[in-house]
């Protein structure tokens, strides 16, 4: 049984595709491989993020992804079982739901 993390995050990237900004390498990537090869646990201050991409696990690679891209430009993977990455994740899910 899929966790309901993962659905979502798979609902928010439903959601979002119609009005979120891809990052530079487009949200709906192509490559069939994991994008995330390490992940970081440790709290980023939200005013210091531009974006944050979803990826749903699939045939690509078998977990969540989250990437969040630095008003720096810099591409971090973020940890989606870290309790701060789940608050941001679920502001953005609300977020999405008050727009509809």
């Amino acid at each position: 049984m899929k966790s309901p993390l993962s659905l979502h995050l798979v609902l928010l990237l439903v959601l979002s595709a119609g009005w979120t900004t891809p990052s530079q390498g487009a949200s709906l990537r192509t490559e069939l491989r994991c994008q995330c090869i390490k992940t970081i646990s440790e709290f980023i201050p939200v005013k210091q993020i531009a974006n944050v991409e979803l990826i749903p696990e699939g045939p690509h690679c078998p977990t969540v992804e989250v990437i969040a891209t630095l008003k720096s430009g810099m591409q971090v993977c973020l940890n989606p079982d870290a309790k701060w990455v789940q608050i941001i994740i679920n502001k953005i899910l609300n977020g999405a739901s008050s727009r509809r």
